[in-house]
């Protein structure tokens, strides 16, 4: 399952429930933004996701879930700023992989 953010994570433990109620065996998550205000923590904690990945954009608080994995975006967000303020192509930062045709 992606989404743009997870903030109480009400509606993603609710989905990944659903599925895993369908039949599945292992239910991943993936999210740009980690709100995760409120229950966010316990709700995750108490999940059937196997693994949620979500980026760096937000810094976690102590004591996030062990099935929390945190990727940077330090590296292309530093790329892309670069590429502007030297007039260079930001679609190299992306290896020609964000070519939709």
């Amino acid at each position: 399952m992606v989404d743009d953010m997870i903030d109480t994570a009400g509606t993603l433990t609710a989905a990944g429930q659903t599925v895993l109620d369908a039949g599945a065996k292992h239910v991943y998550a993936a999210a740009t933004h980690p709100v995760l205000s409120g229950s966010a923590y316990e709700k995750l904690t108490a999940s059937g996701f196997e693994e949620i990945v979500v980026s760096d954009t937000i810094p976690l608080r102590p004591g996030a879930p062990a099935n929390i994995r945190t990727l940077s975006c330090a590296d292309l967000l530093t790329a892309t700023i670069r590429g502007i303020f030297t007039d260079a192509s930001v679609s190299d930062v992306f290896q020609g992989e964000n070519q939709l045709f």
